[in-house]
C-alpha cells in the first residue's frame, strides 16, 4: 500500500486558528478568525462515548483542514471554504492519494465548492475520508497477519490504527448515517468489536478479522457514494 495517510505517527498540527491567506480581502480574514475558536473547541472538546473512549483524537493537518472547510460552509462562506480547500492540506492529500480514490473526486469536490453546494461537498469528503480510513484498516490487518506477531504487539498495533481510523471516520459518521444508517451502525459495531479485541490482547485473529470488516464496510460506503457513470 502507499504511504500511510496522516494516520499512525502522523505529525500533529499546532494551533488550528493559525491558518492565514496573504492578499485575501479583510472580510475573509475576519471570517477565518471567527471560525478558529469553533474549530479549536471541536478539536479538543470531549467527545461522546465511542470505541476509543471519551476523548477525540488530536487533529492532524488533514482532519483540521476538513473542519475548517466544514465550518466555513456552515457559516455560509463558500468562498472561504473554497480558498481553504484549494490551498490546504486536505486537497494536497487528496491529490497524493488520487490513485486510491474514485476518479475525478478532487474535480467533483472543487465543482461542488464553487457551486456552494454544501451537501455535495459533504458527500465527496465522506468518500475521501472513508478511503483514508479503509486503507488504514487494510494496512493494520496486513501488519497483524505477519508471521510471529505476539498478541500484546498485535493489540498495541491495532489500538494505534484504530485511533487513526476513528480520527477520520469520526469526521464523517454523521454524513454516512444520514445517507446509509445501516452501514453507519455496522461501522460502529465493527469498531467496538475491534477495540474489545485490542484491549484484551487475547485474540489477534479476531482483531484482524474486525479490521477486515471495517475495511469492507468503508469500501461499501465508497462504492455506494460514487456515481456509476463518471466523466473521464
Amino acid at each position: 500500500m502507499a504511504r500511510l495517510i496522516g494516520g499512525v505517527g502522523a505529525r500533529l498540527v499546532g494551533r488550528v486558528g493559525a491558518t492565514r491567506f496573504v492578499l485575501r480581502p479583510p472580510t475573509v480574514v475576519a471570517v477565518l478568525a471567527a471560525l478558529a475558536p469553533v474549530v479549536l473547541a471541536t478539536t479538543i472538546a470531549p467527545a461522546a462515548a465511542h470505541h476509543v473512549g471519551t476523548y477525540t483524537p488530536q487533529d492532524n493537518a488533514v482532519s483540521a483542514g476538513f473542519k475548517q472547510v466544514k465550518f466555513a460552509l456552515e457559516a455560509g462562506r463558500a468562498d472561504v471554504a473554497l480558498a481553504l480547500f484549494e490551498r490546504g492540506a486536505l486537497r494536497r492529500e487528496m491529490q497524493a492519494q488520487a490513485a486510491a480514490l474514485p476518479p475525478a473526486l478532487e474535480a467533483r469536490t472543487l465543482a461542488a465548492l464553487r457551486a456552494g453546494d454544501a451537501r455535495e461537498v459533504e458527500g465527496h469528503l465522506a468518500v475521501f475520508f472513508s478511503a483514508l480510513a479503509r486503507d488504514l484498516a487494510l494496512e493494520a490487518a496486513r501488519q497483524l497477519g505477519r508471521p510471529g506477531v505476539r498478541p500484546p504487539d498485535a493489540a498495541a498495533t491495532g489500538s494505534k490504527f484504530l485511533e487513526a481510523i476513528w480520527r477520520y471516520y469520526n469526521l464523517i459518521d454523521f454524513a454516512v448515517s444520514t445517507r446509509d444508517s445501516k452501514r453507519s451502525a455496522a461501522m460502529r459495531l465493527a469498531l467496538d468489536d475491534a477495540e474489545t479485541y485490542a484491549r484484551t490482547a487475547a485474540a489477534p485473529d479476531r482483531l484482524r478479522a474486525s479490521l477486515g470488516q471495517i475495511a469492507q464496510i468503508l469500501t461499501d460506503v465508497i462504492e455506494a457514494s460514487t456515481p456509476s457513470r463518471r466523466n473521464p
